[in-house]
């Protein structure tokens, strides 16, 4: 091989790169030098240049970006997948279930839901996670992260009103955030994981605190995230203590920016769409966990106005009680097909903006995009390879992208990249005893469910 040569040769009969011109390649290649794209050409051309290089994809691929979950609760529920019931309401399963679960939880037991959560993601894809910010024992998450190879965001529990686990004052909880921000992002070990400030938002952060907190994101240059109104609950909140709505009140307080991710914001209305739109604040939605939860995303959200609108967009899969399945193209298929359906207007959103939204417009919802989220020399290389092999994409249609958002789903995914390494073969994450780890989740969820008198 010759000195100068690609480490990996990314192949596929389609190489759909989210380009600036959005190019779809037929017949291409990506080459990978270290942790880097190096070139992207015709295949045989780059073959003949480096006969020697491994070739991960086929004649039959189809290539993308690495997929980008902006919001995901990687600790918790996983141990005890799909088993809140889907007949309470959002307040009792989050209270009722979610809350207590996580009291009992150690550092051991945050590293095993963190895993297994993240081996599901790149195994459907998914190379770049951010942590919803439940988390008491956040190194724990780094481990994780680091054994499965996936990049990400992590952070803590964050909040000062009610009762449950790391509730603080508003210095104890700015004191956590600012160490472990510190902690992650001065180590220069952590290539792929970075630490965000995360509050749980709703009605459970005082002025204080959420004001403290946004301050904190922007000294550290790094990120706030919060959740807020995926029900009326919070609208109804703050209208009796402020007077306005959640968002507005936020920008009076000057929390809002393009520092910040809010997660959900279902329960909007005009101002609320404004405000986020001139302050550059992005909103990540999870469209299934507002079904799961009968949260009222077919009759109140505005996501497809904020799609008009060109605001800053991303899409998640939250958590495996909300949402359970952790794959983007399902949700993105489902977020533009509300939007589509709320509108009654088939051009409001198309599968072209599904794939953006968990590509290169969610890497720019979570301030990477100059890093990921599309297929460019230069760009880090996280890639996902699809086989086209399977009933769903039999026959290949003449447009890839309606096939791969309409038809298709993570479980296509055969091979995955992140920064360079390979650690999804032929469908199976290679850096996790996935065995092991199935059947310690398979033990811990019994216990906990046990725990609670309802396993």
């Amino acid at each position: 091989m010759q000195a100068d040569s690609p480490d990996l040769l990314i192949r596929g009969a389609v190489v759909i790169t989210m380009n600036p011109q959005r190019e779809i390649l037929r017949d291409a290649a990506v080459a990978i030098s270290g942790q880097h794209i190096s070139h992207i050409e015709n295949y045989d051309q780059l073959r003949r240049r480096y006969p020697d290089i491994r070739v991960v994809g086929d004649a039959t691929s189809v290539v993308t970006p690495g997929y980008i979950n902006a919001h995901q609760h990687l600790t918790g529920d996983r141990l005890v997948r799909s088993a809140i019931p889907d007949t309470i309401s959002s307040n009792e399963a989050i209270f009722g279930w979610v809350v207590p679960i996580h009291e009992q939880l150690t550092a051991h037991d945050d590293k095993l839901s963190a895993t297994a959560s993240l081996v599901e993601a790149v195994s459907n894809g998914v190379t770049c996670t951010v942590e919803a910010g439940t988390v008491a024992h956040p190194h724990a998450v780094l481990s994780a992260f680091e054994q499965v190879g996936a990049r990400g965001t992590i952070a803590r529990w964050g909040w000062d009103i009610g009762d449950g686990p790391q509730v603080g004052t508003a210095d104890e909880v700015l004191f956590g955030q600012r160490e472990l921000v510190h902690a992650v992002n001065a180590n220069p070990t952590n290539k792929l994981v970075h630490a965000w400030v995360s509050l749980v938002g709703h009605d459970l952060m005082s002025d204080e605190l959420v004001v403290g907190a946004s301050q904190l994101a922007r000294d550290l240059r790094t990120q706030l995230t919060f959740h807020m109104s995926p029900h009326g609950g919070d609208v109804d909140a703050y209208i009796k203590r402020t007077g306005k709505r959640p968002l507005v009140h936020l920008h009076d307080l000057g929390v809002l920016g393009d520092h910040v991710l809010v997660a959900h914001v279902v329960h909007i209305d005009d101002r609320e769409c404004d405000i986020i739109v001139d302050t550059r604040t992005a909103v990540v939605s999870c469209p299934w966990a507002y079904l799961r939860l009968a949260q009222g995303i077919t009759g109140f959200g505005r996501h497809a106005t904020l799609m008009r609108k060109r605001a800053r967009l991303a899409l998640g899969c939250d958590s495996e009680n909300a949402g359970d399945a952790v794959d983007m193209i399902r949700a993105a298929a489902l977020f533009i097909g509300l939007a589509r359906d709320g509108e009654m207007d088939p051009t409001v959103a198309s599968a072209y903006d599904a794939l953006e939204l968990i590509t290169i417009r969610g890497a720019e919802a979570i301030g990477l995009d100059h890093m990921v989220g599309s297929l460019e020399i230069g760009k880090h290389a996280d890639i996902v390879v699809h086989r086209t092999d399977s009933p769903q994409w039999s026959p290949p249609s003449p447009d890839p992208v309606l096939q791969l958002i309409w038809a298709s789903d993570g479980r296509s995914v055969s091979d995955v990249i992140v920064d360079g390494r390979q650690i999804v073969q032929n469908g199976v994450c290679i850096t996790v005893d996935e065995a092991a780890l199935r059947a310690e989740l398979i033990d811990r969820g019994k216990y906990l469910l046990s725990s609670r008198g309802r396993g």
